[in-house]
């Protein structure tokens, strides 16, 4: 059964939830009803009842994401004792490195990104947290393909797979190809393949008892990547996965 055939209220409710969410500014209700394709009375009577709960607000002539769905999201983090785990050790790299790190979850043919920790010289990312990206454009993504089999990564990716930018991989076999070196070694890479000028090193966490699929990534320009930096980015970014698994194994 389709999804949105089940539920009819909830099903467009997440329509228009999506809408909002994709956009950085409140979203008037003219743009919502455009893109959701749905009656004008069926949105405006959803939308009072998600503003009534909390999970939108208004925000001068539109929407916004309300702090009750915030809420009520960031459960997604604390529960396997994901969010301690991960700010615990991602914090003492950060420190040591002064380098971002990201913790990411596979959701189907993308990434979600859920946790961040930055360091003092922050640095412009296209992956905030929440947000999503095409998992065979980072590394991150790459290292949560690489736990899968080759029969799992053909049923979930197309031959022709979507650019992001022009060191993008665009074919499913030469992403299968790069997935062997990544199970070889526990370390995923990309240079440029996601936001130009950056570097991105990423090694597979596991699979919780919750089964979220986890990775963890450090991003660091291309302008500092000497061969130094290379080598202990590298190093740690896999350790820190590690100490990130037994830490939530040991919690649980």
């Amino acid at each position: 059964m389709n999804i949105y055939d089940a539920v009819p209220a909830v099903s467009r409710s997440d329509i228009i939830l999506s809408i909002i969410n994709a956009s950085s500014w409140p979203v008037r209700t003219n743009f919502i009803m455009e893109m959701s394709k749905l009656p004008r009375s069926t949105v405006y009577n959803l939308l009072d009842t998600l503003e009534s709960l909390r999970w939108i607000q208004r925000s001068g002539d539109g929407y916004v994401i309300g702090v009750r769905l915030f809420e009520l999201g960031s459960a997604y983090v604390r529960q396997d004792g994901l969010q301690s785990a991960f700010r615990a050790i991602a914090s003492e790299f950060v420190t040591t490195h002064n380098e971002v790190v990201q913790l990411g979850v596979l959701d189907k043919r993308e990434v979600v990104y859920v946790a961040r920790e930055d360091p003092v010289r922050a640095i412009r990312l296209v992956s905030d947290i929440g947000s999503r990206l095409p998992v065979h454009c980072s590394a991150l993504g790459k290292a949560l393909l690489a736990s899968l089999t080759d029969s799992e990564i053909i049923e979930l990716l197309p031959d022709q797979l979507e650019t992001m930018t022009e060191h993008s991989i665009t074919r499913r076999d030469d992403l299968i190809h790069c997935l062997n070196s990544v199970r070889k070694s526990g370390l995923a890479y990309d240079r440029e393949e996601s936001t130009l000028g950056l570097a991105c090193f990423a090694s597979f966490i596991g699979v919780t008892p919750l089964e979220k699929r986890l990775a963890v990534s450090t991003s660091v320009p291309i302008s500092r990547l000497d061969d130094q930096c290379r080598h202990e980015l590298k190093t740690e970014i896999c350790e820190i996965a590690v100490r990130i698994r037994r830490l939530i194994s040991a919690r649980l």
